[in-house]
């Protein structure tokens, strides 16, 4: 194949709209990644106004509504090409989609699906079985080895291992510049993600009378949904009384999103089943911002920042145990934060490179 079309690649995410959560730093960073190749993004209708590269061409093509019969008439127009796809973000639904759009088996080196997690069961670990006999040329990258493994049972003869990069660009230059500021809740409100014990640990701390300032983002997931319960817990918070809380309700910037972790505790109280072996980019931007963390124990969070001891693992999530490794903490902040910078910092090593050469390899 010629040289000028191994450079060229579609990067195809459907829910990036704006700068909320991690879908865009995600693609930016693959983007910038690819610098010597013709990079086309497959965005959604808003994206226009997202900044990249001027050698990456934006193609703001989804509608909410829409998004999956479109990506099954978009699977169809490009598989046919030479260009190599990669979904940022990869679902079940996105296996369907291309097996049944690309009317026959792909080559391999043509299609690779990003997995960040996949939920085991016997009815989907079936599906990923008869997909891998379909589809043997898809590629799956996984963020985790008992992700990858989850496809290499199933019989997915092209499963590579691709641990979620570090896709924060500035970092503290001084760990002790900026003391401590506030306890942090960062990213979506979800319930899996702790938020009614981040409302739990705020009425504690009015109820102690404490004056700890606490900063609590409280946008939605993708498209600005809500949880019921969630929208009662943002009812709390409002209603808590509790004079040193900030709630964060717009969608951050990419520069106003990397202030908020500047001389903050980043506390994510997260399900500790449902984020066992489950990545967080949360985790992964606190430490490279220099903010220790305090998460649960025995979790893909707790792994990450243990070999630099760049927070706590608690094993329980009330609010007088995640107190108590807040005070742990701020009794010794500048040292903790001098170790979640070096914790970013040894993250750094993670890349894209898998991915580009397993890309250059197939063509």
């Amino acid at each position: 194949m010629p040289a000028e079309r191994q450079r060229a690649v579609h990067i195809i995410e459907p829910t990036l709209e704006d700068y909320a959560g991690h879908c865009y730093d995600l693609v930016r960073s693959l983007c910038e990644s690819a610098i010597d190749r013709a990079v086309t993004v497959w965005g959604g209708k808003p994206a226009t106004q997202l900044s990249f590269d001027p050698r990456v061409s934006l193609r703001p093509y989804f509608f909410r509504r829409w998004r999956a019969p479109q990506l099954f008439w978009l699977f169809r127009r490009l598989l046919r090409g030479d260009e190599p796809l990669v979904l940022t973000t990869a679902r079940r639904t996105d296996l369907t989609l291309a097996s049944l759009a690309a009317r026959g088996r792909l080559r391999p080196g043509k299609l690779f699906l990003y997995f960040h997690w996949y939920r085991e069961s016997p009815k989907r670990v079936s599906f990923l079985r008869r997909m891998a006999i379909a589809q043997p040329g898809i590629t799956i990258l996984a963020t985790t080895e008992l992700v990858a493994d989850t496809f290499r049972r199933a019989g997915f003869p092209r499963v590579a291992l691709l641990p979620y990069p570090l896709t924060a660009r500035a970092t503290l230059n001084e760990p002790s510049a900026s003391g401590f500021r506030h306890l942090l809740y960062a990213g979506a409100a979800r319930q899996e993600k702790g938020f009614s014990k981040i409302v739990d640990l705020v009425e504690r701390l009015q109820a102690e009378g404490a004056d700890l300032p606490v900063a609590v983002q409280v946008s939605g997931e993708h498209y600005g949904k809500y949880e019921s319960r969630t929208l009662a817990d943002i009812g709390r918070l409002e209603q808590s009384g509790y004079r040193s809380l900030s709630l964060i309700r717009d969608t951050l910037g990419p520069g106003q999103y990397a202030e908020i972790f500047r001389g903050a505790i980043c506390i994510q109280p997260y399900d500790p089943n449902e984020f066992r072996d489950r990545v967080s980019g949360v985790t992964l931007d606190a430490l490279a911002y220099g903010s220790p963390v305090i998460v649960p124990a025995n979790t893909w969070m707790a792994k990450i920042m243990e070999p630099q001891s760049a927070g706590i693992a608690v094993s329980d999530l009330d609010p007088g145990s995640i107190l108590q490794a807040v005070r742990a903490i701020l009794k010794d902040y500048d040292r903790y934060q001098g170790s979640a910078l070096a914790a970013g910092v040894a993250l750094r090593t993670r890349s894209w490179k898998p991915l580009l050469e397993l890309i250059d390899g197939s063509t």
